[in-house]
């Protein structure tokens, strides 16, 4: 034997405890001779006596109490360790790594977050700002468990993606500006434009809008926060394209109006995973995303 054994330090710990071998086979339902081939395996590894026998009782050694010492503090830590463990795997605790874009952790997670931490408050969700694409990479790789995604997004190998919510992108501009009853492309890019930066799902969708219609306007400012965006807008710095969360509680700010467009525009969003067997923590998290489904 090369190593510690957790199960032969158990039984050296009982035998000091009990002060007899055969109590301690008793309690740990073993058989005589394996307390004694344990204890054996022991003293053969630390190459010391760990116990002395004297009138039918059993003490412990001096090295014998410095190992048992030690022993005690590996073995609670062992028994911590698979509580943990089962804690996690009943579903009462754990770990969820979770990706998404700022406009849904700000607007969307935290409802979901406020209902996860009521009913399941041993889980602890790590939120990560990332793009679409970023969410899929790291979902593939096995560094996040969940995500929430822009729709459509091509297959990839080992991540399910399923449909979540569908929300209207609408036109946000300075109250100050003399507006039309419904924004359409030709208007709004005639506009001076804060829009989200290229590359994610939110650009590629409104610059698809727009050239719908044989419109390509240039932004005056491209950034990859939607609060930082509104708050340009409400100082009358330009005007956005970004959807809109019936169900935020979030009020929108007096010197912004929120306008339909022209052709109406959404922005879908679905949750994606790592597919095949889903651990019973990330199966809270999920249940408690589906539950706000739109």
């Amino acid at each position: 034997m090369r190593e510690l054994n957790l199960d032969r330090l158990r039984t050296l710990v009982t035998i000091a405890q009990r002060g007899s071998f055969a109590e301690a086979a008793r309690v740990l339902h073993l058989a005589a001779p394996t307390v004694s081939l344990h204890i054996a395996d022991l003293e053969a590894l630390c190459g010391a006596p760990l116990l002395v026998r004297k009138r039918g009782e059993v003490h412990p050694s001096g090295v014998g109490e410095a190992l048992i010492e030690r022993a005690r503090r590996l073995l609670a830590d062992a028994d911590e360790a698979m509580d943990v463990v089962h804690r996690q795997v009943q579903g009462l605790a754990g770990r969820v790594r979770l990706g998404a874009s700022t406009g849904a952790i700000a607007h969307l997670l935290p409802q979901a977050l406020e209902v996860l931490g009521r009913n399941h408050p041993g889980i602890d969700v790590q939120v990560a700002v990332l793009t679409s694409q970023d969410t899929m990479a790291r979902l593939a790789n096995g560094s996040l468990d969940v995500g929430l995604v822009a729709l459509p997004q091509a297959a990839l190998r080992g991540v399910k993606v399923q449909p979540w919510r569908r929300d209207p992108v609408m036109a946000f501009v300075p109250s100050s500006w003399a507006v039309p009853r419904r924004v359409t492309p030709k208007w709004l890019a005639a506009q001076a434009l804060i829009l989200n930066d290229v590359g994610t799902s939110l650009s590629r969708l409104s610059a698809e809008w727009f050239a719908l219609a044989g419109e390509h306007p240039e932004a005056r400012i491209q950034l990859n926060y939607n609060d930082a965006i509104k708050s340009l807008v409400a100082a009358g710095y330009g005007a956005t394209l970004l959807p809109h969360e019936a169900s935020s509680t979030t009020p929108l700010d007096p010197r912004i109006r929120m306008l339909p467009l022209r052709p109406v525009l959404w922005r879908s969003l679905g949750i994606a995973h790592r597919a095949g067997p889903v651990e019973r923590a990330t199966q809270h998290v999920l249940d408690v995303l589906l539950q706000q489904r739109q």
